[in-house]
């Protein structure tokens, strides 16, 4: 009966995988050539409130408003991870999770779950030098997030932040803004 314990769990873990990719569309590539994040992260700085101000539409998050990530330091040296959206009937769901950093040198490339032992790859491919924004991505370009520390960005300031992801190989009719109560 042992023996079959390893198979079974085998089997079981590929059948929730496969069940949840069928319940979330698969969103295109939008950049074939995601590069390395840019530059260091510290992440007391990166800690804290962010605003979405645009994404690559993901199942997980159709119908969201108002998205907001906070991230805090956790005493086993993880990182909480809340991610809240307004749906459109006004009501707030909240996704908890955790974050690991999985690159010492930079800190920009960290993994993130939201449920079980199951991790995805989070790269902070830049930022500004005083934390105000961030652009998120994961290595197969399918992932993209342009984030700010308030939910309204200038003009000039979104029109930069977009042109930094452009640089970086995104395709921008990928782009979906964010709206912000």
């Amino acid at each position: 009966m042992k023996h079959l314990l390893k198979p079974c769990l085998t089997a079981a873990a590929v059948l929730m995988l496969g069940g949840c990719a069928a319940i979330f569309d698969k969103h295109p590539v939008g950049n074939t050539a995601v590069p390395e994040p840019a530059k260091s992260i510290e992440i007391n700085r990166y800690l804290g409130k962010w605003y979405e101000i645009a994404r690559y539409e993901q199942g997980f998050q159709k119908g969201c408003e108002g998205v907001t990530a906070e991230y805090a330091l956790r005493e086993d040296g993880k990182i909480s991870v809340i991610n809240s959206c307004r749906k459109e009937d006004g009501k707030i769901t909240r996704a908890n999770g955790r974050a690991k950093i999985v690159d010492d040198p930079t800190g920009a490339k960290l993994k993130v779950s939201f449920f079980g032992p199951f991790y995805g790859d989070y790269w902070v491919l830049d930022r500004a030098d005083d934390y105000s924004w961030a652009i998120v991505g994961e290595p197969a370009g399918r992932y993209l997030w342009l984030l700010s520390r308030t939910p309204d960005l200038t003009a000039a300031d979104e029109a930069a932040l977009y042109s930094r992801a452009a640089e970086m190989g995104y395709d921008m009719s990928y782009l979906r803004p964010t709206k912000h109560p």
